[in-house]
């Protein structure tokens, strides 16, 4: 179906506009860092849609990964990256992150970031499924808020870098194939503003709240990748959800992440019965790849009849517990549970987008000018499943890729962009709709028939119910953050859907029971949407 260009009718003219050398949306390690890395005579804009803390990165406990111990080296995280990504890998861009992996982490501990460490000169290294040695720097067990918290407060010591919170960015804007700006919205005004730039770098994280149960806060609906597609972008790999295996299950809370670097220090999944049940899944148990996991729970649930399983890590003393877990155990106290005595209940949630918009390993995309880095970009470094802490890591290499590719695009083209001007006008409607309901009702379709196992039965279910959505919204005028969420999430949902389609085989977390084997002879390696088409 053809879809609108923009999501909202405007003329450059009549609209408040402002101009950077570089625009940069959002405000998780991806975004900040490629500021940081973006040279500093340059004007930078972040704009974030809530206040600039708020982001998958900040609930990012594991750690990043990278091979300074004894006995690694990146040719190890290479192979163990690529045994993850399950055949889909882009070798070149594996290689890029895992070689420049210690550079990156010199930096933040230049600019501050404190890592848990064995004695004064020598970091702590954890491990996590899938991994073969301990690579995994951490900072107890809230390593995201503590490099970004590090990051930010430079960021906002840089005198070339504003940053605009509550700012929903819309649509991108494009002339001739090259991005020109955004038009976006002002929340705290409540009007409009265009702004305008040489470079606009897409960081706005993943999409998890088209699932029922994520561990993505509120702002994750997608609102990146689709603003790329409706410019003309390309997207890849959108099947490919990763979700975690153990969010906690409990009626308070059933977002919060139990990290994977739990069960690296040897916790066990338990059934409803109290019976071990991953070593019959997998060699590797609880450390296999985070897809296997994931399913293993889902299917033990099935088998059980229950809705949750339990971690267990009671063998390990609570003074320990407390020191390498501060907040995951102050977390489950919070709800009665005291993980050096209890059993942890938890359940798989959505946490991981692979796909996103395709970019090459310098983040750019088919666009000129537009770049994407963090989860909101494919390059192929995770393929069908993502190496645990792979994610921070992947922000800070391609961010800085990305700050280095500025400098020529800033002086390509700084002739060009104060001319831009630009009236779009639509025959769209208002519609009194039950927003809540449609978005719930989306979120339900697509964990039922587009969760952990998938079938073409389901995935045709679920394509022909958000299709009906599709059609019903495509004509409604769109005032305000809920309808650009809502048309962001349909338009991502039926996306995400075409591509698990399109895709007849199982492989990584994309599991289908239909064809529940891998087929590396007859099989598509990427799926590419461009608009128009795949849909």
């Amino acid at each position: 179906m053809d879809d609108y260009r923009y999501l909202v009718d405007f003329d450059t003219k009549n609209i408040e506009t402002c101009f950077f050398d570089v625009i940069i949306i959002g405000s998780g390690i991806a975004g900040v860092y490629t500021a940081l890395e973006t040279p500093p005579e340059y004007e930078i804009a972040i704009l974030t849609k809530e206040t600039i803390e708020i982001s998958n990165s900040v609930l990012a406990q594991g750690g990043i990964a990278v091979s300074l111990d004894k006995g690694d080296s990146p040719e190890l995280h290479f192979k163990d990256t690529i045994y993850a990504g399950a055949g889909l890998c882009n070798e070149e861009s594996v290689w890029v992150l895992v070689s420049e992996a210690a550079k990156q982490i010199e930096k933040l501990f230049d600019y501050g970031v404190n890592f848990d460490r064995r004695s004064p000169g020598e970091l702590e290294f954890g491990r996590e499924a899938a991994h073969s040695k301990n690579r995994i720097i951490h900072a107890g067990d809230s390593t995201g808020k503590e490099v970004l918290d590090k990051l930010i407060s430079v960021v906002k010591s840089k005198n070339n870098i504003k940053i605009k919170e509550r700012t929903f960015v819309i649509d991108l804007l494009t002339d001739n194939g090259e991005a020109r700006g955004v038009i976006a919205y002002d929340e705290d005004s409540s009007k409009m503003v265009i702004y305008l730039a040489h470079v606009v770098v897409c960081a706005t994280g993943g999409f998890g709240q088209i699932y029922e149960n994520t561990t993505n806060p509120e702002v994750a609906t997608g609102d990146g990748a689709c603003l790329a597609y409706r410019a003309g972008a390309e997207l890849m790999d959108l099947e490919f959800i990763q979700f975690h295996p153990t969010v906690l299950y409990h009626p308070e809370n059933d977002s919060f992440l139990i990290s994977e670097a739990v069960r690296g220090e040897g916790a066990v999944l338990r059934n409803i019965e109290g019976e071990r049940f991953m070593p019959r899944y997998h060699e590797m148990a609880e450390l296999a790849p985070r897809d296997v996991v994931s399913r293993s729970i889902f299917m033990e649930m099935k088998k059980t009849n229950s809705t949750h399983v339990y971690l267990d890590i009671t063998f390990k003393d609570r003074d320990y517990l407390e020191h390498r877990f501060p907040n995951i155990f102050r977390t489950c106290l919070n709800y009665g549970i005291d993980m050096s005595r209890d059993y942890i209940p938890v359940a798989p949630a959505e946490h991981y987008c692979m796909g996103g918009i395709r970019t090459d390993i310098y983040g750019r995309t088919n666009i000129k000018g537009f770049y994407a880095c963090g989860e909101a970009a494919c390059n192929g470094i995770h393929g069908a499943n993502r190496l645990a802490s792979n994610s921070l890591l992947e922000g800070l290499v391609f961010g800085s890729k990305i700050g280095l590719q500025i400098t020529s695009v800033v002086e390509e083209s700084r002739n060009g962009i104060p001319e831009y001007s630009v009236r779009y006008s639509t025959d769209r409607v208002r519609k009194d709709i039950a927003k809540k309901a449609i978005r719930n009702d989306v979120r339900r379709i697509m964990t039922e028939y587009t969760g952990i196992i998938r079938n073409k039965e389901g995935l045709t279910h679920a394509k022909q119910k958000i299709q009906q959505y599709r059609e019903f919204l495509k004509n409604m005028r769109n005032t305000e953050m809920e309808d650009w969420e809502l048309q962001n999430m349909v338009l991502l949902s039926s996306l995400v859907i075409n591509s698990a389609l399109e895709r007849e085989e199982s492989r990584g977390a994309h599991y289908r029971s239909d064809f529940s084997k891998t087929d590396d002879e007859n099989w598509k390696k990427h799926i590419i949407i461009k608009k128009g088409e795949n849909t």
